[in-house]
């Protein structure tokens, strides 16, 4: 899977700063949680991760939410891009598709998605809004207050012990990714 062609598929179809910013930041994780859990797979797991969102802007999620991912498979399909544990890991981060979490790398970008929008958002009420800023304690405390980023998936993210992670090392981990990155992402 070439990134470069998967960058040039990210511009036809992603138009939000936000969402391509976010995209980055999964790829990131998922490159770090793949050395961990599953080295030989490392491009396939980054590859998922930068493309997990690329229906984004073109699904109406609020109208038909089961179409996001299963969206982002048929475009990539077309593209060429991809093999069918990605197109499976796509499709179940988004639980209202009602593909099953089956594997590693389906439980992965599931916890991956939310992870990221939550450490952005703890960043940004940071007086320098920036990710090197943000602690892990910052994270677990406030995964505890509810009315903070309050459509994070909480429940997803904490899933990432299920692959035998504790939740604070995934944070480390995925603020480490976040930080490597962090002039891309502008945090």
């Amino acid at each position: 899977m070439e990134r470069q062609k998967a960058l040039e598929l990210m511009g036809e179809y992603l138009k939000s700063e936000h969402l391509i910013k976010h995209c980055y930041a999964v790829e990131a994780v998922m490159r770090e949680l793949a050395k961990k859990i599953e080295p030989d797979k490392e491009e396939a797991w980054a590859m998922a991760g930068l493309l997990h969102d690329l229906d984004a802007d073109i699904v109406d999620y609020q109208a038909n939410p089961k179409l996001h991912g299963p969206k982002a498979v048929e475009l990539l399909k077309e593209a060429g891009i991809g093999n069918e544990s990605m197109y499976h890991a796509i499709c179940a981060h988004n639980k209202e598709t009602g593909v099953a979490i089956t594997n590693t790398m389906d439980r992965a970008i599931y916890a991956a998605d939310p992870i990221t929008g939550f450490i952005t958002a703890i960043a940004l009420v940071y007086p320098d809004k920036k990710v090197s800023s943000v602690k892990v304690k910052s994270v677990t405390k406030r995964m505890k207050e509810v009315r903070f980023a309050a459509g994070a998936d909480r429940e997803a993210m904490l899933s990432i012990e299920e692959l035998g992670i504790p939740f604070e090392e995934f944070v480390a981990l995925s603020l480490q990714a976040m930080c490597g990155i962090s002039d891309q992402l502008g945090l």
